[in-house]
């Protein structure tokens, strides 16, 4: 009698995306500490891996090893290529970010959509940023999506205004599978909407995303 395949467990996907941002969330910690503290092994990966911002990654050979990928390779649930691209293509964005910054751009939990909303006056909608992250929300493709994504994170390092790139990564995981565009659409639609300006978030960024030998 042949046995009936397994049936995934209900929070299988859950888990999945978990090592993708798990992964990313490490990596930029470890990076983001040594860059703020100018160490030159730090300062160096993140010259490499601004080369691949808004590009195909698998075509920039020069970021083969950069990062640790075990996880990925070692978690059997995973779609191996969908995780890569979308570990490289979050990092890669974050040393956009980063570049110049004397504060670190990735912060947990800020969504998006939110970081889009605070690059707009309080109570007022600009345009031409609406435009681009509408712009962003339509690609009909992840090398498309990594360009105008690219062009988002510009503004946000023009405004010192940081993103959860450990979220980001997760997010475009998902965005590669089946239905995913629809879902990671909404969910920064949500982030963008819900939004709301809290007089204490820039202190409470700041201290979370700064290294705490640049506090003093």
């Amino acid at each position: 009698m042949t046995a009936a395949p397994k049936t995934p467990a209900p929070d299988a996907p859950r888990a999945v995306e978990g090592t993708v941002r798990a992964l990313v969330g490490r990596e930029l910690a470890r990076l983001q500490r040594g860059y703020l503290a100018d160490r030159p092994d730090a300062v160096a990966a993140l010259a490499r891996l601004r080369r691949g911002a808004g590009r195909d990654t698998a075509a920039v050979p020069d970021l083969w090893g950069l990062i640790d990928l075990e996880p990925v390779y070692g978690d059997a649930k995973l779609r191996t290529e969908a995780a890569e691209t979308a570990v490289y293509t979050a990092m890669t964005l974050w040393s956009l970010h980063q570049q110049s910054r004397s504060s670190g751009m990735h912060r947990p939990g800020v969504e998006l959509g939110a970081a889009v909303r605070r690059l707009m006056p309080a109570g007022e909608i600009d345009e031409p940023v609406r435009k681009r992250f509408v712009r962003a929300g339509t690609a009909a493709t992840l090398p498309v999506l990594a360009v105008r994504l690219r062009e988002i994170v510009l503004l946000l390092r023009g405004q010192d205004i940081a993103l959860d790139y450990a979220l980001l990564a997760d997010q475009l995981y998902r965005w590669q599978q089946p239905g995913g565009p629809d879902r990671v659409r909404r969910l920064w639609g949500r982030a963008f909407h819900a939004y709301r300006t809290t007089p204490d978030e820039n202190t409470d960024g700041a201290a979370a995303a700064t290294d705490p030998k640049d506090a003093s």
